[in-house]
């Protein structure tokens, strides 16, 4: 019921994921993401307890192949599940179970993994794959890219409903995080909610708590005049 893309920036040491569906909310249920360990996105009848368990084997050292067959051993219902992860050296793998509704399957390059089920066709993957591969930029304009590409392929063979696109760097949590949770058109809203986000949240992430600075921006004078700078009225309290 879902196509997927995991990327992984060697760069930055960013991970990056990307999902779409014809059903509610998928950025809830599909994304599993950990700083300098990995991303994982477990679909097709989704087993959200599959996605914390294969990002600590990949924290203990173990290969995404290996790590999903750890994991999906333990699930009486793997025939009806999907599952792919890629880690920090850009490998990845990926479990597609019998059950899976047609069209299913993934492909993979290094630093990128696709993988989806309830498709219109192969080219679903396949063009979500070389379209990353081919585009170059930021690692969400590259996924988002490469989402349209699977979109105009025929995506989803229900329709079209949610999305998600999630990117994080060092932190415990991801830099960007956004979702659309019931749209008639999705992916055309994620970007537009990207173009927000770069406008009015990117800038201040570098003030922000973070593990390089706890506390993050503290001092008022440096605060106010942002809010000078913005031509906001507020002022912090002295």
């Amino acid at each position: 019921m879902t196509w997927s893309i995991l990327t992984h920036d060697p760069a930055t040491g960013a991970f990056g994921l990307a999902v779409s569906t014809c059903n509610f909310a998928v950025g809830a249920g599909v994304p599993f993401l950990r700083a300098g360990i990995g991303v994982c996105a477990s679909q097709s009848f989704s087993n959200r307890y599959l996605g914390p368990p294969t990002l600590d084997a990949l924290a203990r050292g173990l290969s995404p192949r290996r790590a999903i067959d750890s994991v999906i051993a333990g699930d009486e219902g793997r025939g009806l599940r999907q599952i792919h992860t890629l880690d920090r050296t850009g490998d990845s793998a990926a479990w597609t179970g019998e059950h899976c509704v047609d069209f299913c399957g993934s492909a993979a390059a290094p630093g990128v993994s696709v993988a989806g089920n309830m498709l219109a066709g192969p080219a679903v993957i396949d063009n979500t794959l070389a379209t990353y591969i081919n585009t170059d930029g930021r690692l969400a304009e590259r996924m988002l890219a490469a989402m349209d590409a699977g979109q105009a392929a025929g995506g989803d063979r229900r329709g079209r409903q949610s999305a998600a696109l999630f990117v994080i760097t060092t932190e415990d949590y991801p830099d960007l995080n956004i979702r659309v949770d019931d749209h008639s058109d999705p992916l055309v809203e994620l970007r537009r909610l990207l173009a927000i986000w770069q406008r009015d949240r990117e800038p201040g992430l570098a003030n922000a708590p973070r593990r390089a600075n706890p506390a993050g921006q503290t001092d008022l004078d440096a605060i106010d005049a942002g809010f000078i700078a913005a031509g906001s009225p507020l002022r912090t309290r002295r």
